[in-house]
């Protein structure tokens, strides 16, 4: 039996008195594509960060496809996409995703690049425009698309469709269900239940720092007896 593409047993971490995850523990299969839900500061980009090694923990385990996180080559797996996706200033478009193909240890293609960037609809022309003249909606489709281009087993998005318009969103999800269909996993975050439930065969969701559901969207709003997964969000975390 395969390893999951995610372990995490009895993860505990804290900032000095606050307690930010509190004995969490969650399995995410390879391949899954599963979303993890809760509210701003509810424990979920602190979690990200411990996978990822970005801070430390005080007790507890990751394991990413059955290595330990800390292991580079167990990272070296992955791709991500964080909340705050902001790329070097100086930086334009193509200079970006070939810094970060030679990152993975890949050869820049331009013709990739550019279907890629047409397929999340930013225009070829933003590969020669400095980064810092990108709107918010540009820069989070070259940052989306790098991770596309990565080719990486694992992609942990966190809130990935943050700046973009309806459009925009219907094509990213489309791209990630292409992806997902290769046998991808995917971990996204996000505050868009709609999306969870159309997208994500497993879902959780983490509410002041401890996992308070996992399974997928049908058992969550049948386990609260909901008409949606809004509602039944509402009434998972209302339960203390």
């Amino acid at each position: 039996m395969s390893a999951p593409a995610l372990r995490i047993s009895n993860l505990h971490k804290s900032y000095g008195l606050a307690v930010a995850l509190a004995d969490l523990s969650l399995d995410i299969a390879a391949g899954e594509f599963f979303g993890l839900v809760g509210a701003n500061g509810a424990g979920k980009t602190t979690l990200i960060k411990c996978m990822l090694d970005f801070c430390d923990i005080q007790s507890g385990t990751i394991e990413i496809f059955g290595m330990p996180h800390r292991q580079t080559a167990a990272r070296g797996r992955l791709g991500f996409l964080p909340e705050r996706f902001v790329p070097p200033h100086y930086l334009n478009g193509r200079d970006f995703l070939r810094y970060l193909a030679e990152l993975h240890r890949q050869p820049y293609d331009e013709s990739r690049a550019v279907t890629m960037l047409a397929a999340l609809e930013l225009d070829a022309g933003a590969l020669a425009k400095p980064v810092r003249a990108y709107s918010k909606g540009m820069t989070q489709k070259l940052g989306l698309a790098a991770c596309l281009l990565s080719g990486k087993d694992m992609l942990i998005l966190d809130e990935p469709t943050s700046g973009l318009d309806p459009k925009a969103r219907a094509l990213l999800k489309r791209e990630l269900k292409a992806r997902h269909a290769t046998g991808c996993t995917v971990l996204m975050t996000t505050h868009a239940l709609h999306d969870v439930g159309e997208m994500c065969g497993r879902m959780a969701v983490v509410d002041r720092g401890q996992l308070r559901f996992a399974g997928t969207p049908a058992e969550f709003i049948a386990q609260h007896r909901a008409a949606d997964l809004e509602q039944a969000y509402l009434a998972c975390i209302a339960g203390d």
